[in-house]
């Protein structure tokens, strides 16, 4: 049977350097399943995403501002990586606050290959068990995470996947944790 997102709105956190499959293959998979996405940025306008972190990949448009947005209207939360993407979002007042008061919700909240520095920054990942790319490893195990090296992990209300290469899952995961999970009202 196919998931029905019908009634789920999803936000997806991204700056400049998103890794454009990251954020792409994500909103496709949910699109597919029903729910709403909406690109949620520090600016207005559009976003430039690359590809493996160094080459023009073409934009994305901005469809609201994080310093603007609500937790309570969204039903889950997708943190996209690339390296640049989560480094601008990690000194963001309002990315991290969003970021941190999602998860503190409960409500599902993704993050792929870099996307787990913004979980670091808003100080969420302490005794929590995550994957991520292996560059940033040793950050969250810094930040008290239990890191493992796994396609998808799933605790508790976070998904985190390794890379690219992974998306399938991830995208899968995700899916499934919304589907799982109560419609907001």
């Amino acid at each position: 049977m196919a998931a029905d997102l019908q009634s789920r709105r999803v936000a997806i956190l991204a700056a400049d350097g998103v890794e454009r499959v990251e954020l792409e293959q994500p909103r496709e998979a949910l699109d597919r399943a029903g729910a709403r996405t909406e690109v949620l940025s520090v600016g207005e306008g559009e976003i430039q995403a690359r590809d493996n972190d160094l080459d023009p990949a073409g934009t994305f448009s901005v469809d609201g501002l994080v310093a603007e947005a609500s937790v309570a209207d969204y039903d889950a939360l997708v943190l996209p990586g690339g390296t640049v993407n989560p480094d601008k979002l990690r000194v963001d007042e309002d990315a991290v606050a969003f970021v941190r008061d999602f998860v503190e919700s409960g409500k599902p909240v993704a993050a792929i290959c870099h996307g787990p520095w913004t979980l670091i920054e808003a100080g969420v990942v302490t005794g929590r068990t995550l994957t991520s790319f292996p560059s940033i490893r040793t950050d969250l195990r810094n930040a008290g995470a239990d890191v493992v090296d796994q396609d998808v992990v799933v605790d508790k209300n976070l998904i985190t996947s390794r890379s690219p290469d992974d998306l399938s899952a991830f995208c899968d995961a995700i899916v499934s944790q919304i589907e799982g999970t109560s419609v907001r009202t």
